[in-house]
């Protein structure tokens, strides 16, 4: 077994911290985005999505997308659950994981993507390039922004996104909050329950991944 993994970027961060979670040690290898790595020859071979992370398992089978490796750990060691346990804190947690990925990682994506000059003709991952979109990075920013109210909203009536738990939600909207960094977004002062939520998750151990 082998994860794929690219230290900087925000999804393997996702499974490195739901790794850290479940105490799961996987051998990783890492792959140089910055130097255009996963365009490689070598790399199409083994995934030719051409992404991180990536986890090719003993079998040779490959597994892409952070939330399907993440599930892939989950069912081999239920404990402690980050998916949740009851239909209800399952269905929560999907919930605030699909809307803190799609409203807010993906926000800052577009945001970074269609802006930095690292990114010319790379405005999406993947295999094939795409032409950066200038108007999407406003909107992306004021998306982001909208995230963060969006946590404050949820966060003034619960501990964690999904209730009184710490799931897979949390972490996605976590490293979401650091990576909104890039775009020079912070969440704002006056945020103070997402903020005391944002303190609490970086004081786990896991957030160090």
């Amino acid at each position: 077994m082998k994860l794929y993994d690219y230290p900087p970027a925000p999804n393997p961060r996702r499974v490195r911290i739901f790794l850290a979670e479940k105490g799961i040690q996987v051998p990783t290898e890492a792959v140089d985005l910055r130097q255009g790595a996963q365009l490689s020859e070598t790399f199409r071979r083994i995934n030719p999505q051409c992404v991180v992370p990536y986890l090719v398992l003993d079998d040779g089978t490959g597994i892409s997308e952070s939330i399907a490796i993440c599930r892939y750990f989950e069912a081999l060691q239920p404990d402690p659950p980050l998916f949740g346990k009851t239909p209800l804190e399952q269905a929560l947690v999907e919930m605030w994981s699909r809307r803190a990925e799609f409203e807010g990682l993906l926000a800052v994506a577009d945001a970074l993507r269609n802006s930095a000059p690292a990114f010319k003709n790379r405005a999406l991952p993947g295999a094939d390039d795409f032409e950066q979109i200038p108007a999407l990075v406003e909107r992306g920013q004021r998306r982001t922004k909208r995230f963060f109210d969006v946590l404050e909203e949820r966060l003034a009536h619960s501990t964690f996104l999904a209730g009184d738990f710490f799931s897979v939600a949390d972490i996605t909207a976590f490293v979401t909050v650091d990576f909104a960094g890039w775009i020079k977004l912070t969440l704002p002062e006056t945020h103070i329950n997402a903020r005391r939520w944002y303190e609490t998750v970086r004081a786990r151990p896991s957030a160090s991944a």
